[in-house]
């Protein structure tokens, strides 16, 4: 069973899994997905075919355009902004051309973001509310600005790493960590 408000529409084709929450104003069209104890806040959208992991959160006010894939425990901030078109114009159909972006697992897309189509942004990446990303992100980076840099990385619990001489950093939570070149990952 899931729960979804009554001013939410859920077009025919959908699947939504057990515990999953879609509250005020959302709309879920055709043939998305979305997966087990997952949350929608209110006036979110979700496009054609758009693939929603486990245990994401979804803040108000957010479209998911077709081509957009989430896989589990993402956070998407309120107001952040996907793109399925590199070059919109009104006058031209380009729903052939739309493009994928992939949200891999544990990523953070804070609020007002913008997520350029055609990209991935890694495990447990960090985009800074406000970002504009235009280029794929690797695993546990921090994103910050317009154009989204590269401010340093951020542990699976969220927490700023810091990393030693030997390039080894640990989280407050004891996790521990391997800077090897431009490349983190988790080493317990």
């Amino acid at each position: 069973m899931y729960f979804s408000h009554p001013t939410a529409v859920i077009d025919n084709g959908c699947t939504i899994a057990d515990k999953v929450s879609i509250w005020h104003f959302c709309h879920l069209m055709e043939g998305c997905i979305i997966g087990e104890a997952s949350s929608l806040g209110q006036n979110v959208f979700v496009g054609k075919n758009v693939v929603i992991g486990r245990h994401v959160k979804i803040q108000n006010n957010v479209s998911l355009y077709e081509g957009v894939h989430c896989q589990d425990d993402v956070f998407i901030g309120p107001s952040v902004v996907f793109t399925n078109v590199i070059n919109p114009r009104s006058a031209v159909n380009r729903k052939n051309e739309f493009q994928q972006t992939l949200i891999k697992k544990g990523a953070t897309i804070g609020a007002n973001a913008t997520i350029l189509c055609g990209i991935t942004i890694g495990e447990y990446a960090f985009i800074g509310a406000g970002a504009v990303v235009t280029k794929s992100v690797e695993p546990y980076a921090l994103m910050m600005g317009n154009p989204a840099r590269h401010s340093g990385w951020m542990s699976e619990g969220g927490h700023t790493l810091v990393f030693g001489d030997k390039g080894i950093a640990a989280d407050v939570d004891g996790q521990q960590y391997k800077l090897t070149g431009n490349k983190v990952e988790r080493i317990n």
